[in-house]
């Protein structure tokens, strides 16, 4: 089939790829010249595991082009694929100006029947103002799709290929034909097309990321309280998560969630909502304890510090909001690195894929540094931080983190270490929901 894929961020980029690698023809739209020129010279603009190598396979083999044209693009497309920015308004509701600002543009582009597919996380109704826009100037017959994705970053190519289901917002026969034709590679016993009406779709993937908020929230205010009781929230995790009815995914305590999906969605489903007079207590709560969350090892140090930590120096491992990706959004450490150093404290940084985003934001600060490594980091700092459980990080060496640093402290926003083990080493070790472990004298 061939493909138009207008917008190429995380959605975008890893759907056109992927349709690619399954044999489709593919042209990816973006506004951005410079971006598109690198992708043309073979640059992949992010970082995602598995994405670069189909990448570049795809363009040697002609199946994946790119263009800043929207019309040439769009020519000859039996489907086109919206993934744009639905960024948070200052209200909290999701900004629609950029899908609406394509459809706007596709109507007089259409030169046969095409099936626009929504993959951006849009409010319910977004497929028939999407339709309207479109319809203002079109002289040919279409249909609007909700498909929401349901990519995890760091994990998008395997969720892409092997995903749990496949949601297909759609009142269409037409359209529903055309949509099993498209995933019928796909689509299989463990996988079924779910298909249901557009505004189904649309809520479905909002409860879908709530739901894995509310879960995350959850485990952290009850590892919260196992602090104050002195149990170990992993026993809690564990005994709670082999409950088939509940599951071990999302239950592992931490300084919260960020990234582009979860904060923004959670506000925008509250917005849609209250915009339709009615509230969703736990999402409001849920806000508020991530906001919270994302402070917890913030509070820790300056407990640990007596509230004064002017002149002090910290190592602090991660950047990304998770691992195996570059996305900054929403991430935790950007907290951690503005109360810090707004506080007189120095902070040198260290992420295996995310620092070049960090700079751009904090390239300025004088009290901000950024290691080659996370050994290198280390050295002479007062404490370790840690606020993204990379692979790498669990594996370092204990004996080699207590050589670098001044003292032996750590506090770990992510559970990476055992507390035994540090405490074997001889660390003043601090995690979230686990009993302290203090240094013996």
């Amino acid at each position: 089939m061939k493909i138009a894929v207008v917008g190429t961020g995380y959605v975008g980029l890893v759907t056109g790829t992927c349709f690619a690698d399954m044999g489709n023809e593919v042209i990816c739209v973006d506004i951005d010249k410079t971006k598109v020129a690198a992708m043309q010279r073979k640059q992949v603009p992010i970082y995602e595991p598995g994405l670069e190598e189909m990448f570049v396979r795809n363009i040697d083999e002609a199946r994946l082009q790119f263009t800043t044209d929207l019309s040439e693009g769009v020519v000859g497309a039996e489907v086109i694929f919206l993934a744009l920015p639905t960024p948070p308004n200052e209200d909290g509701s999701a900004d629609l100006s950029y899908v609406l600002d394509v459809a706007d543009k596709l109507g007089p582009l259409l030169k046969d029947y095409v099936v626009i597919i929504n993959k951006s996380t849009v409010p319910v109704g977004t497929a028939e103002a999407v339709r309207k826009h479109i319809a203002k100037k079109a002289k040919f017959a279409f249909d609007v799709v909700s498909n929401p994705e349901f990519l995890r970053e760091g994990h998008a190519v395997e969720d892409f290929q092997k995903p749990d289901r496949i949601i297909v917002g759609t009142s269409s026969t037409k359209a529903r034909s055309l949509i099993e034709k498209l995933y019928e590679t796909i689509d299989g016993p463990e996988c079924p097309i779910l298909f249901m009406n557009e505004q189904t779709a649309e809520m479905t993937k909002y409860a879908a990321n709530a739901f894995l908020a509310v879960k995350i929230s959850f485990i952290n205010e009850i590892a919260n309280f196992c602090e104050v009781i002195g149990v170990n929230v992993d026993d809690i995790r564990l005994g709670i998560g082999s409950d088939a009815r509940i599951g071990k995914q999302f239950l592992n305590a931490g300084i919260g969630y960020g990234g582009s999906c979860f904060p923004k969605d959670v506000m925008a489903l509250q917005h849609s909502a209250t915009k339709r007079g009615h509230t969703l207590e736990i999402l409001k709560t849920v806000t508020k304890t991530n906001a919270k969350q994302q402070r917890r090892i913030l509070d820790k140090v300056s407990q640990f510090y007596g509230g004064d930590i002017k002149g002090k120096k910290f190592a602090l491992w991660g950047l990304a909001f998770k691992p195996n990706t570059d996305d900054i959004r929403e991430a935790p450490a950007l907290e951690i690195i503005e109360a810090l150093t707004s506080e007189g404290a120095q902070v040198v940084a260290f992420d295996p894929e995310a620092i070049d985003n960090v700079k751009k934001l904090y390239g300025s600060n004088p009290k901000l540094s950024f290691a080659k490594s996370s050994y290198e980091a280390l050295k002479g700092a007062d404490a370790l931080l840690i606020a993204t459980e990379w692979p790498e990080f669990r594996t370092a060496s204990p004996d080699k983190i207590k050589t670098l640093l001044k003292t032996a402290t750590v506090f770990d926003g992510r559970n990476i270490y055992r507390p035994e083990v540090m405490k074997e080493h001889g660390f003043h070790y601090e995690s979230i929901g686990r009993p302290v472990i203090t240094i013996s004298p």
